[in-house]
């Protein structure tokens, strides 16, 4: 039966909420699921696995979401910005790695204005015309994200984390809400960005019924990235004692993922490398096509905690990259130098 489920799912890219209820639920079609899923990531993107570089430039952020380490009122967060200038030196040796995209991820740091945001895209355009500029910098004013758009950024990851209103306000504070995060989407898409969205797997009080719902959401939103890792507890966050997420759970959902977005970049996450030694490599064999090696100052790795043990803080940039690689290797994939294109959202 689960067989013909994953072949319904692979040919329509959609089945009712019972047909993905059991599959969600189910350890027994893994395998079956895993396989298919591949085969359309290769259909699709063959075995190129995509690098972009990752620079978390600052762990300061107003919010107080309940999961986070980076959350406003922890005071054992250890705080940081970097420069321009020590931005602009991220990209010039990501660059030279050979890496033609640059993901500026870090928290909502009311310290970088919309101005001093557009100078460091400008800079960073101005100097790599050939790379892709990504920003994850979270919910912003649509003339917010429209500056950013004219600046020179062209993709926004933002993910919806949780599509259920109920389950949303359980993860965060009330000055938060899902329907601010979905209508960031929706400008972020009516923009013109290629978009990022995606969710927490095993987060407190998640549900079945939670991750349809973030199914459905997606399908509705058609992003052109999608981004879930595995929940992981920080132990100075309201959420400490709380379980983690599976990477069985994790990576039965990349594979779900694969086959209702074939065309879909999918990140095979540090979350998952650091609940599961392999984690990365499974995530590739599972539909994932993306990883994302840091290239913020190793000073400042260790710094942007938002979950315990994660992994690769120490590592030098070509290190990190070169580790990687060798994983992506092992796993049955090659990396591509070639600055990711997004596949025309076509059946």
């Amino acid at each position: 039966m689960s067989d013909m489920l994953i072949e319904k799912l692979r040919k329509n890219r959609d089945l009712t909420d019972d047909e993905l209820r059991s599959l969600i639920d189910s350890c027994e079609h893994d395998e079956a699921l895993r396989k298919a899923a591949d085969e359309v990531r290769r259909e699709r993107y063959g075995d190129a696995v995509y690098l972009r570089g990752l620079i978390e430039f600052t762990s300061y952020c107003k919010n107080n979401c309940l999961y986070c380490g980076l959350r406003a009122s922890n005071a054992k967060a250890q705080r940081y910005r970097l420069s321009r200038e020590e931005i602009l030196a991220c990209c010039a040796e990501g660059y030279e790695l050979g890496f033609r995209t640059f993901v500026l991820q870090g928290g909502e740091d009311p310290y970088y204005t919309d101005d001093i945001i557009c100078d460091i895209i400008s800079a960073i355009r101005r100097e790599y015309l050939d790379c892709a500029i990504t920003l994850s910098i979270g919910e912003k004013p649509r003339g917010s994200y429209r500056r950013y758009f004219e600046a020179g950024a062209n993709r926004y990851l933002l993910r919806h984390e949780t599509a259920d209103p109920a389950h949303y306000a359980k993860l965060h504070p009330d000055n938060m809400s899902a329907d601010n995060r979905r209508r960031c989407l929706f400008d972020l898409k009516e923009i013109g960005y290629q978009v990022g969205s995606g969710f927490m797997v095993g987060s407190p009080y998640q549900t079945t019924d939670n991750l349809i719902a973030d199914l459905r959401f997606l399908q509705e939103l058609q992003p052109d990235m999608i981004g879930i890792g595995p929940y992981i507890t920080h132990r100075d966050t309201p959420f400490r004692d709380e379980k983690s997420g599976s990477v069985e759970l994790t990576l039965r959902m990349l594979s779900i993922l694969r086959l209702m977005f074939p065309y879909a970049l999918l990140p095979s996450t540090t979350a998952l490398g650091t609940i599961h030694p392999s984690g990365r490599e499974l995530g590739l064999k599972s539909g994932a096509n993306v990883v994302m090696p840091n290239l913020s100052p190793t000073a400042v790795r260790e710094k942007y905690s938002i979950y315990d043990n994660k992994i690769c803080t120490g590592e030098e940039s070509a290190r990190c990259r070169d580790c990687l690689e060798l994983r992506i290797k092992a796993a049955g994939y090659h990396r591509t130098r070639r600055c990711e294109k997004i596949t025309v959202h076509s059946k």
